[in-house]
């Protein structure tokens, strides 16, 4: 398989196999026009086998939205053909607009304008208005 590499943009790399279609709908990249290779289940020494995202533009990206879904995944900055940034991620703290409380019973079901906000805990992330388990 060859997958050409890109002069400007930006690689996700080291995303744990079977999440980066996950990553690709929640960083809205599934509707987007730019240009997007998503190389599943490659062969890694570390992982075993792991999730690659190339992106062929220079667009910066919600990096909570990257370490909730994987916080070992890494962020690459491509300029000019070469890396000039490699950012490693941990699991934001607060994690606002990405995911919806599914309680029924939740404030944010019955005010449409309130935004989902979930922090973390020991146990993974919970709705600050409710305290219901993300997921």
């Amino acid at each position: 398989m060859n997958i050409d590499s890109i002069q400007n943009g930006v690689v996700i790399d080291h995303i744990s196999a079977g999440k980066g279609m996950e990553l690709v709908r929640l960083l809205g990249l599934d509707t987007s026009d730019l240009s997007v290779a998503i190389i599943k289940n490659v062969h890694s020494e570390k992982l075993g086998k792991k999730d690659i995202i190339k992106v062929d533009a220079d667009v910066p990206f919600n990096l909570d939205i990257i370490g909730f879904v994987d916080p070992e995944a890494t962020v690459n900055v491509i300029r000019n053909g070469v890396l000039v940034e490699k950012k490693k991620l941990t699991r934001p703290k607060i994690l606002k607009g990405v995911i919806h409380c599914k309680n029924p019973r939740c404030i944010t079901q019955v005010e449409q304008e309130l935004g989902h906000e979930f922090r973390l805990t020991d146990d993974g992330y919970r709705c600050v208005y409710c305290e219901a388990k993300a997921g």
